[in-house]
């Protein structure tokens, strides 16, 4: 955790009224992103630079340098107090002050001088943004926001559907169905192990998504400490910049930077989401074509309507909405990753319009996972139609003939298997079985052939632990 202790009241903030939301992430689907408010909406980036600029004055003070006050931990908790319990009225106080400087973070400086002085601390207000640029702020309090809604909402999100398919996945382990390559019928497989495809895909990307750090500036107006180095020259800033970001904050400090953050790694984990996201997105297309497929009906709950025009239907919507809010936020984070790290010189001012939005793809992501979840609820296995579906498609055991026929040194096996399958309409059970009757093999070989079944040649039992 980055540290950002805040108190109960999480949802204190400024509610929009759903029907009149410009987004449906605030609108139709508020309930379902609520929990993402208390890191990404206005009021929760005010306070994370208010946890910043009390943590960064906390730090200052404690170097004992010329002019600095000396804080007891009486005032040190004081301090910390305005954090626990930021709320509404600092919201509201933080914008009337932004709507006369026109600047977002020296109405947060202003908004701190005020409570400095009714905590009794006049003197002290000069150190508070001592030394420091907007993005100093910025750039330490927005990486902060994200390391715990990852921490918090993001990351168990994706860990909740690996559980649902982990789980899924041993519960249809011998469940044997019909694959599908290029959409026609070809060896058969465990239910499970397809499951289980995406339980390991998903955890690789999770693994490297651990592994990408959650980076930092503090630095100055250009990286450099120029106006800290001016008043104390002779203090290692630096160090001292390393310690409040990767100790205090819980960040990782980047030591060359221009005004802002490079943002590298955090385009870098803005891909690995999308990556997830592209997981996922192919996972939801398969679950509906096996749904269209007949393997899966659906549970219906009383009184909803799957059709306006055609009663009988149960859609997938719940996967369809998933795909399309993956979609989405993929859009909106391929942007995010492209655009945040190109800044002209030593600093433009398009990567701040652009982090205001980090939280919608996020939104997105939450949106799709939560559907994907009902989604999976909703499956029942239709194990007679998967049934059905192999006994119907005899022609997936030619692989193994052949294959077994190339063991054996016979002559031209694919292509005799090729002359009897290929184009055909149905072959059956008998068709198979006059075949092996056919080939010039002795009685223990044909017996083997024989009992390959569409239902048992499914190949090694991956999720066994013989393996």
């Amino acid at each position: 955790m980055s540290g950002c202790n805040f108190g109960t009241d999480k949802n204190s903030f400024m509610q929009v009224h759903r029907l009149n939301a410009i987004s449906p992430v605030d609108g139709r689907y508020a309930a379902q992103t609520s929990e993402l408010r208390e890191y990404f909406s206005e009021a929760a980036l005010m306070r994370y630079r208010v946890w910043v600029e009390i943590e960064y004055f906390i730090s200052l003070c404690a170097l004992g340098l010329k002019g600095m006050p000396a804080l007891t931990a009486e005032k040190i908790a004081h301090l910390r107090e305005l954090v626990k319990e930021f709320g509404e009225s600092d919201v509201q106080a933080i914008k009337e002050r932004e709507s006369s400087l026109n600047h977002d973070i020296k109405a947060v400086e202003y908004f701190l001088r005020d409570k400095f002085i009714s905590l009794g601390l006049k003197d002290s207000v000069e150190f508070i943004h001592f030394g420091l640029t907007s993005q100093d702020i910025n750039n330490t309090a927005i990486p902060a926001s994200l390391k715990d809604a990852e921490d918090h909402v993001i990351e168990p999100a994706f860990e909740t559907i690996i559980e649902r398919l982990t789980d899924q996945a041993a519960l249809w382990s011998d469940v044997t169905i019909l694959s599908r390559t290029h959409g026609q019928p070809a060896s058969p497989t465990s239910l499970g192990k397809e499951w289980f495809v995406f339980v390991e895909r998903i955890n690789d990307q999770l693994i490297r998504l651990q592994e990408i750090p959650h980076s930092a500036k503090l630095g100055g107006a250009t990286g450099n400490f120029n106006a800290h180095f001016a008043a104390y020259p002779d203090t290692n800033w630096p160090l001292f910049a390393d310690e409040f970001v990767n100790v205090t904050l819980g960040l990782r400090r980047s030591r060359f930077t221009t005004q802002i953050e490079h943002y590298d790694n955090l385009a870098a984990r803005l891909d690995a989401y999308r990556r997830i996201n592209t997981i996922l997105i192919d996972f939801t297309r398969d679950v509906w074509s096996y749904i269209s497929l007949g393997y899966f009906r659906q549970k219906t709950k009383e009184g909803e309507v799957g059709s306006s025009a055609m009663p009988h239907k149960v859609n997938p919507i719940d996967f369809e909405n998933a795909e399309g809010n993956l979609g989405l936020a993929n859009a909106i984070l391929s942007h995010l990753s492209e655009k945040l790290p190109v800044s002209r010189l030593q600093r433009d001012l398009t990567d701040s319009t652009v982090l205001r939005n980090l939280g919608v793809p996020l939104a997105h992501m939450l949106i799709a996972q939560k559907a994907i979840l009902r989604g999976l609820d909703k499956l029942m296995l239709d194990e007679e139609k998967i049934a059905a579906d192999l006994e119907q498609n005899w022609v997936v055991v030619a692989e193994a003939i052949q294959t077994v026929l190339r063991r054996e040194n016979y002559p031209h096996p694919y292509e005799a298997l090729r002359q009897l399958t290929r184009g055909k309409v149905h072959i059956n059970r008998d068709d198979i079985h006059r075949f092996i009757d056919s080939l010039n093999l002795s009685d223990d070989i044909k017996a083997e052939l024989k009992r390959f079944t569409p239902a048992n040649y499914r190949g090694v039992d991956l999720l066994s632990n013989e393996w």
